[in-house]
């Protein structure tokens, strides 16, 4: 990412999301979400694109969130509680193609209503795979993402699988696609949950959209 936070900022955001962090529930249908009552950050993606692991990364927990070889598995809204002041949201994935179209579209369809209707939800972390950029399924959330008129910001992962020229690149390439999108956030975070990389960056942009 771009140095745009101080020293400071970075420690603070540091010392946030090394506070307490538990799962707080999953939430299969809209009537199953917790009260609106703290701010949220959500993070969404294609499945397999790293999701579990970033949040592990940002909190400093292996297993908080679970991570699965399988595609599709995420199949609620989980939620993480920080320091009880923070909410995370983990969204089902997208872009599969091992469950049927019904089921697809049933949890596919949970994380729109989401975003359509929390009026906590500060910003949601699209996740693109920086090895391969944004593909048609991306394109058809970004689109999601700009009807829900809710802020978001594009997050490429597994930056370490890649040299550090090409993802600086991919960064570029991603901000051309992005910038003429309504809701898209005019900043994109290059991360790998494996070797911490821009992981410092993340939380600074989580605790600035949510506590601003």
């Amino acid at each position: 990412m771009t140095e745009v936070f101080s020293d400071e900022e970075i420690e603070a955001a540091r010392v946030m999301f090394a506070r307490p962090v538990s799962f707080l529930m999953g939430a299969a249908s809209l009537e199953g979400l917790p009260e609106p009552d703290l701010p949220e950050v959500a993070f969404a993606g294609r499945s397999n694109v790293g999701k579990s692991s970033l949040i592990n990364a940002l909190v400093n927990r292996h297993r908080l969130a679970r991570a699965s070889t399988e595609p599709g598995r995420t199949r609620e809204i989980n939620f993480f509680l920080l320091d009880d002041r923070l909410r995370l949201a983990d969204l089902p994935g997208y872009g599969f193609a091992r469950a049927s179209k019904t089921t697809a579209r049933k949890f596919q369809d949970l994380g729109r209503a989401y975003l359509r209707g929390r009026p906590n939800l500060k910003r949601v972390y699209l996740l693109i795979d920086a090895r391969h950029g944004i593909k048609p399924p991306d394109e058809t959330a970004l689109d999601a993402l700009d009807l829900s008129a809710v802020s978001y910001q594009v997050i490429l992962t597994k930056a370490d699988k890649i040299k550090p020229a090409e993802g600086l690149a991919m960064v570029e390439a991603t901000l051309k696609k992005i910038a003429r999108r309504p809701a898209a956030f005019p900043r994109v975070g290059l991360t790998s949950a494996a070797s911490g990389a821009g992981m410092a960056e993340l939380r600074a942009e989580a605790v600035a959209a949510s506590f601003a």
